[in-house]
């Protein structure tokens, strides 16, 4: 196991292993029976990301995100799998660069060729799916 500091370095991937991201339609599934609000939390822990930020990206308020958690509600659907993707997509980016710093590097990077960078891209769910594929690419050696 690695180490980040004095914290032992656990990967997305093994953190939420209870979640299936494996395909859209599995994330579909897990969206539609109802996500946790913790899961969201657990996320922007994991990707240091501030909780506002992490609400923005997913079309919600934080104070929208605590009123969830502190009523024991799911979160809606469309917002349950927007979060899947990017918990799929952080994973993937991970994967790919070692880290998830070193991903969120690339993320505010520009395009080649382009001023608009990858996060420009994470409010939407197709958004997502591009990012994804643009990963796959630059995992095959393809310039992004």
């Amino acid at each position: 196991m690695k180490t980040s500091g004095n914290q032992p370095y656990h990967s997305l991937k093994a953190k939420f292993t209870y979640l299936d991201t494996g395909s859209n339609f599995a994330m579909v599934i897990s969206a539609r029976k109802g996500l946790r609000p913790k899961v969201f939390y657990d996320f922007a822990e994991a990707i240091k990301m501030p909780e506002k930020n992490l609400a923005a990206l997913i079309n919600l308020s934080s104070r929208t995100i605590s009123n969830y958690k502190e009523s024991q509600k799911n979160l809606d659907p469309l917002y349950g799998e927007h979060l899947l993707k990017l918990i799929a997509l952080f994973e993937k980016g991970e994967q790919i660069f070692g880290n998830v710093d070193e991903f969120k590097y690339w993320l505010q990077k520009p395009f080649w060729n382009s001023s608009e960078k990858p996060a420009d891209w994470l409010g939407t769910g197709g958004g997502v799916d591009f990012l994804g594929e643009e990963l796959e690419k630059l995992a095959q050696g393809y310039p992004v």
